[in-house]
This record gives C-alpha cells, sequence and structure tokens, in this order.
C-alpha cells in the first residue's frame, strides 16, 4: 500500500552502458535508505528512459529490472531528446508517485541531495531545486558562459535558477501542474518556476562524470540555450526592430553627409563605403530574418499537434 510518500526517480539515457550499472546501484542504495528510514514508500521505484541509445542501455536496464523489483524502464521507438524522455517518465510516474525526482544519469549531480529533497518535500515543499554550489568541475569557457546566459535570461525575463539544471523534485500536483502545458518545444528549466507552488534549493557539489562522455557537446548546448531564449521571450524580435531603427538613423546620417560632399564638389571613391553598407545591412537581414523564422519555426512545430515521443515498451505500471 501506498503510505502517502512513494517515489519515483526519473532518469533519462543515451549511451549510457558504461556508467549504468553503477548509477543503478548507488540509486537503489538510495532508495533503500530512505524506505528503511520511512521517510518514503517501499514500493518507490527507479524509472529508466532509454532515449534510443545505439549501446547496451536497454539491455542493461531489463537484466536489473528482472532482479530487482525497484528498477523499471521505458523504452522509446526512437531518439526524442532529453526533455522528452524526462516529461515521458513524469508522465507515466506521475499517475502512482506522490513525488518525482528527475537526475542525469551520468552521476555528475551528488545522489545523497536526494535525502535533503525528500526531507524538504516532508517540510511541505511542492518543488525543490538541485542548485550546485560551484563550478569548480566546468573549463573557463563554460563556467563564463554559463554565467552570462543566466544573466542574459534575467534581462529577457526569464525566471530562471542559477546553477540548477533538470536535478529537482516535484511533488504529484506540482507535476500535475506542469504536464498541462503542452508545447512541444521543450524547456522545463524555464517551465517549473511558472507553476508557482513552494519551492526551496537544497545545495550539492558538481563531480566529474563517473564514466562515458557528455552527451551534451557545444553544439548542442548552444541549441539548447537557443531553445530557451526563443521559448520564453520575444525579446530578440524587439532587438531586430532596434536594429533596424539604428540603421536606418545611420543611413539618413550618410545621405545627409552624401548630398553635402556632393553640393561641396569633393571628390569621394565611395568603393569602400559602399560595400561595407552592402555587406552590413545583407547581414542584419539575413541575422533578422533567422530569428524570425525560428519563432515561426516553432509556430509550426506547435501547431502540428504531434506526439512528443513514441513509447515502444515499459514496464512501470505492471510493478504496482
Amino acid at each position: 500500500m501506498n503510505n502517502g510518500n512513494l517515489l519515483t526517480i526519473v532518469v533519462p539515457c543515451y549511451n549510457e552502458e558504461e556508467v549504468l550499472p553503477e548509477t543503478i546501484k548507488e540509486l537503489g542504495q538510495i532508495l533503500i535508505n530512505l524506505s528503511e528510514k520511512n521517510k518514503i514508500d517501499k514500493n518507490s521505484k527507479l524509472l529508466f528512459v532509454n532515449d534510443g541509445s545505439k549501446d547496451k542501455t536497454w539491455e542493461i536496464i531489463n537484466s536489473y529490472s528482472s532482479k530487482y523489483d525497484y528498477v523499471t524502464g521505458i523504452k522509446f521507438t526512437r531518439n526524442y531528446g532529453h526533455q522528452n524522455a524526462l516529461l515521458a517518465g513524469m508522465s507515466l510516474a506521475v499517475k502512482h508517485s506522490d513525488m518525482i525526482i528527475t537526475i542525469d544519469a551520468d552521476l555528475q549531480d551528488d545522489v545523497n541531495a536526494i535525502y535533503k529533497m525528500v526531507d524538504k518535500f516532508l517540510e511541505g515543499y511542492d518543488v525543490v531545486y538541485g542548485v550546485r554550489n560551484s563550478r569548480d568541475t566546468d573549463s573557463f569557457f563554460k563556467k563564463h558562459t554559463a554565467l552570462m546566459y543566466y544573466d542574459l535570461m534575467k534581462r529577457l525575463g526569464v525566471n530562471l535558477v542559477p546553477d540548477s539544471a533538470d536535478y529537482r523534485l516535484l511533488s504529484k500536483r506540482a507535476t500535475e501542474t506542469l504536464l498541462n502545458y503542452k508545447e512541444r518545444n521543450l524547456f522545463l528549466r524555464g517551465m517549473v518556476p511558472l507553476i508557482g507552488y513552494n519551492s526551496t534549493k537544497v545545495y550539492y557539489p558538481r563531480k566529474e562524470r563517473y564514466a562515458g562522455t557528455s552527451k551534451y557537446p557545444l553544439k548542442k548546448m548552444v541549441h539548447f540555450a537557443l531553445d530557451g531564449i526563443t521559448s520564453f521571450s520575444i525579446a530578440p524580435i524587439h532587438l531586430i526592430m532596434s536594429i533596424g531603427i539604428i540603421v536606418m538613423l545611420i543611413s539618413i546620417v550618410l545621405m545627409i553627409y552624401t548630398l553635402v560632399e556632393k553640393i561641396q564638389g569633393s571628390i569621394v571613391p565611395g568603393w569602400s563605403s559602399l560595400m561595407i553598407s552592402i555587406w552590413f545591412l545583407g547581414g542584419v537581414q539575413l541575422i533578422s530574418v533567422s530569428v524570425i523564422g525560428e519563432y515561426i519555426g516553432k509556430v509550426f512545430t506547435e501547431v502540428k499537434h504531434r506526439p512528443r515521443f513514441n513509447i515502444e515498451y515499459e514496464n512501470y505500471s505492471r510493478k504496482f
């Protein structure tokens, strides 16, 4: 029977065969310890979401699932992305859970912070953010670009929790509210603060990846950051208008200057200024069209109402 504190830990996985056995071991021990202290229901689960992995990730999940009742899994038909994997896990887990924790499989986020998260839930908090207390494990470039990104998002009016990723606890009602947000362009870090329930933070040191390689190279990180901006703010479109006004004012000044020079009879070669103007205006136009196209593309994705993901197999529900 559920004692009102059933916990499901949702773990998105993409090619995590090297780290997965250790992840299952550490998270499984967390569940056992919390259950023995009567802080969570004994039927609490780990839910691993296989996001179209090409290695033996799913075979490992299946193997451990047959050994341990608390290990469960979802298998996507193909790769749908990290955010959709999180959402799929929460969508399935919320039917049985009183609280849901999401954490990546790489063990960089300290699993011991789960104890603090559960304590905060028991104190009455619906949302508990896992926040790293330092960026010592980051490169100089990643550390400073992250700080710049958080500052930019704040200026754009997007309410992010600095230094928090997708390591958090949500209560049942908080999860149900989050799932009511139907957009296909997912940026959960920006969506969770919108739900408005009482929240708090727990701090932890971020570690080096236990094994394997990062599934978020620079290209994916940049794309993810741009998704966050364009999904939550139309400020870039306002910026385009501002740039257009500035360029127009510069053009008027240059036009007046050219007329004055002509009246005075000055001979100006003009080739360099002409080419600079053409390239400059061409660049502004291309950037402007690209930004507007990004928003149109998001609208195009939303209006099709295609499924966010397709599940080939899941055994989470069968273990209740």
